[in-house]
């Protein structure tokens, strides 16, 4: 059984340390140290690299918060201070991901760098960072699944229930059980493909997103506070779109690789 022990690390005067911006920062601070080791890997300019990243990562945290807030603005209007509240979790993977290759990429594009292999590379970052960042979920006691008994289960406190469910306790841990298939993915992706799909650029990122999507789409099935687009939820549809990618481009891009062998 999981219970959190609450959302703050730490409280010193006006400052408050907590676990979702730490896990947070973890998970990018490890996501461009391996980057850099696999620019170097490849040949690549890392600082050059590093730069996309970085800017890429900005591109990512706004377009995550832009995402969450778009899809609950009967919320967000009533209360428009707590648009910049993001230390109390309401970050979008798929808006992150969406504003990342908008910045990051578009600064790469502009200055004539490899953006293409720069997703190769970042794609192992991004499956890691997410099954880190995932915990940020469990500390603030959101993005939980529907309740259940199973010996795995996650307690939720009575302020952070869906009024649905204001009588039961326990739920089904989703953060989990994305933090497991991303780390599955990172696996995957470095054991499996990386140098696999070396010679075909652009095929390891979209086998990041496709697999991702797999996962997602499975745990966004069970959450209780998944985005809505009418009766359709908004992260399944995105991950159809992510997987038909996936399916779609990367035989493709084998092929052009082939062709040009």
């Amino acid at each position: 059984m999981f219970h959190s022990p609450g959302a703050i690390v730490l409280q010193m005067g006006p400052l408050t340390f907590r676990w979702y911006g730490i896990l947070m920062a973890s998970a990018m601070a490890l996501g461009l140290w391996l980057a850099y080791r696999e620019a170097v890997r490849r040949d690549v300019d890392p600082d050059s690299l590093l730069k996309a990243c970085e800017l890429g990562l900005l591109g990512g945290l706004v377009g995550a918060r832009l995402y969450y807030v778009v899809f609950n603005l009967d919320y967000y209007t009533r209360y428009p201070a707590k648009i910049l509240a993001v230390w109390e979790g309401g970050l979008a993977i798929h808006g992150g991901v969406l504003g990342g290759l908008l910045l990051g990429g578009g600064y790469a594009l502009w200055r004539g760098l490899p953006a293409v292999t720069y997703l190769d590379i970042a794609a192992p970052s991004l499956a890691l960072g997410q099954a880190i960042g995932r915990w940020g979920n469990f500390f603030n006691e959101e993005a939980f699944g529907t309740p259940t008994d199973l010996p795995w289960r996650l307690y939720i406190s009575a302020p952070h229930r869906p009024v649905q469910y204001a009588q039961d306790e326990f739920f089904h841990p989703t953060f989990l059980y994305e933090s497991v298939w991303d780390l599955l993915v990172f696996i995957v992706l470095v054991r499996a493909f990386r140098d696999r799909l070396q010679r075909a650029p652009g095929a390891l990122f979209l086998t990041y997103l496709g697999l991702y999507s797999v996962g997602r789409f499975i745990t966004e099935a069970l959450r209780t506070d998944a985005l809505m687009l009418g009766p359709l939820r908004v992260a399944q549809l995105a991950s159809v779109v992510g997987v038909a990618l996936a399916l779609v481009g990367v035989p493709l891009l084998l092929r052009r690789a082939r062709a040009a062998a």
